[in-house]
């Protein structure tokens, strides 16, 4: 079995790779997609092939898909890049890509995507057939963009594909929850963050990629305590200031996912149930 992973330098793709690497059976190989071959070193140290061009580039594709098995996309443009950025990585060029890969015969497609494609609450956690409702304050580009590439790549015909949708995600030095505090102050005390670790990230994109038979299943990822603007702060050694106490949450389920379907059809279990256990453990 040959897996391609696609997004390999980003937050989420350089902590995936080296533990699907490390977990490989007999007979399994990995390829990763790279802009600069300089970056895909570390990779080919750890045993991986590593593969050179631009997921936009459709020559890139048909190379990069030779012999490929199975693809977890993990790329994505996010914060910091403009609009027309995100569109063309999180919906063109994955969809693209899923639709490359049918044709040469992959088996299996995970797409990472993320649970800001719900947008406004229901007043409950939400679950895997939610329909998107655009809004809330974290609406935008990204997720309209993902939750486009997630119904394309669903609908493409003849493609096996398991999308896992994420969380806010943190630990093992990702700046992540530092850079937060950068949007924290707007927000409501109360307001909670859903969070999964790195390390639960890899064991989720692991159990889509390897399960058989979920073609066209969704999954909702998370660990077990969301937390506060409150406890953000805290988290990260900072005074709470007096006027975030004047903030409103007008959706305190916005964000909040349920876990059910992953653990029950899949077995997940988060390794770091909570932020508090990934701070004891040193894995922040």
């Amino acid at each position: 079995m040959l897996t391609l992973v696609t997004g390999t330098t980003g937050q989420v793709g350089r902590r995936f790779v080296p533990r699907l690497l490390a977990q490989r059976q007999p007979g399994e190989h990995v390829r990763v997609l790279v802009r600069d071959e300089a970056r895909g070193a570390r990779f080919a140290e750890l045993g991986a092939q590593v593969a050179v061009g631009d997921l936009r580039d459709e020559e890139t594709l048909g190379t990069v898909l030779a012999g490929v098995d199975a693809v977890v996309n993990v790329a994505a443009a996010f914060r910091g890049v403009p609009e027309e950025e995100m569109w063309a990585v999180n919906r063109d060029a994955a969809v693209a890509l899923g639709r490359a890969a049918q044709k040469a015969g992959v088996a299996r497609f995970v797409q990472v995507s993320t649970n800001n494609v719900y947008g406004t609450g229901r007043g409950r956690p939400l679950v895997e057939d939610d329909e998107s409702r655009p809004g809330g304050p974290l609406w935008g580009a990204y997720p309209a963009s993902k939750l486009e590439a997630e119904r394309a790549l669903l609908a493409t015909e003849g493609l096996d594909v398991r999308i896992a949708r994420l969380p806010f995600v943190y630990g093992e030095g990702d700046p992540h929850l530092r850079n937060v505090m950068a949007w924290a102050p707007r927000w409501a005390p109360q307001q909670r963050l859903h969070m999964a670790h790195h390390a639960d990230v890899a064991q989720a994109l692991m159990r889509l990629l390897y399960a058989p038979g979920i073609a066209g299943r969704i999954y909702n990822v998370g660990d077990d305590a969301p937390v506060t603007t409150v406890e953000l702060y805290r988290l990260n050694g900072m005074e709470v200031p007096d006027e975030l106490y004047d903030n409103t949450d007008p959706d305190p389920w916005h964000t909040i996912v349920d876990t059910r379907r992953i653990r029950r059809e899949l077995g997940f279990r988060p390794i770091h149930p909570s932020v508090y256990t990934a701070r004891e453990a040193g894995a922040l």
